[in-house]
C-alpha cells in the first residue's frame, strides 16, 4: 500500500470503529443502564470527596500530583485498551477515553489523598502508595471484572496492573518532588 492508501484505510477503519462504539454505547452503556450510573458514580463521588477533603493550603501541589497521576494513567490506559488487554466495557460517552471515570477521578483522587495524608503527617508514602495500589489492583479491579464493567484479555493480569499502578505512583511522586524542589530552589 502507498502512504495515501494506508491513511485512507486507517480513516475508514477509524470511522467504522467510532460508529460501532457509538452504536454499542447507545444500546448497552446509555443512561438507561445500571452500568452507566455505576460509571457516573465512580466519576462524580471521588470528586465530591476531594472537594471536602483537599488541603486548600497545598491545593496546587496536591492537584499537581493528582493531575500527573491522571495523565500518566490515561495514556497508559489508551495503550492497554488499544492493545485489547484492559478494556472498560461501559463508559460515560463514546467521545472520551472509556475509562475516564477511573483515570480522571477514582485513581487520581485516591492517590492524591494518600499523598496529602502521608506528606501532612510524615508517613511513608511508598508504603501507603503500594498498599493503595494493591487495593486497586487486587480488590477493585477484580470487582469491576466480576460485575462486567472491566475485561482483561490476552495474558494481562492483576499483577501487571499492580506493577503499572506502582510505577505510575512512583513516577508521579518523584516528579512532584522534583517540581517542588525546582520551585523552592
Amino acid at each position: 500500500m502507498s502512504f495515501n492508501e494506508y491513511w485512507n484505510h486507517i480513516y475508514k477503519l477509524d470511522h467504522e470503529l467510532y460508529s460501532s462504539t457509538s452504536l454499542y454505547w447507545r444500546q448497552y452503556s446509555n443512561p438507561e443502564t445500571w452500568q452507566f450510573w455505576v460509571v457516573l458514580i465512580l466519576l462524580v463521588c471521588p470528586l465530591i470527596i476531594l472537594y471536602f477533603a483537599v488541603d486548600r493550603k497545598r491545593i496546587f501541589e496536591v492537584f499537581f500530583f493528582g493531575y500527573t497521576y491522571h495523565m500518566l494513567w490515561t495514556y497508559t490506559d489508551l495503550v492497554l485498551s488499544r492493545g485489547n488487554l484492559f478494556i472498560h466495557q461501559y463508559f460515560i460517552t463514546p467521545f472520551l477515553p472509556y475509562s475516564i471515570n477511573i483515570t480522571a477521578s477514582l485513581l487520581p483522587v485516591g492517590y492524591l489523598l494518600v499523598y496529602q495524608y502521608c506528606t501532612n503527617r510524615e508517613k511513608n508514602f511508598y508504603l501507603y502508595g503500594i498498599l493503595v495500589s494493591a487495593i486497586f489492583s487486587f480488590v477493585f479491579a477484580p470487582l469491576e471484572k466480576y460485575v462486567g464493567i472491566l475485561k482483561i484479555r490476552e495474558g494481562f493480569n492483576y499483577l501487571y496492573l499492580f506493577l503499572i499502578d506502582v510505577m505510575i505512583m512512583l513516577l508521579t511522586f518523584w516528579f512532584t518532588k522534583f517540581v517542588l524542589k525546582m520551585k523552592n530552589g
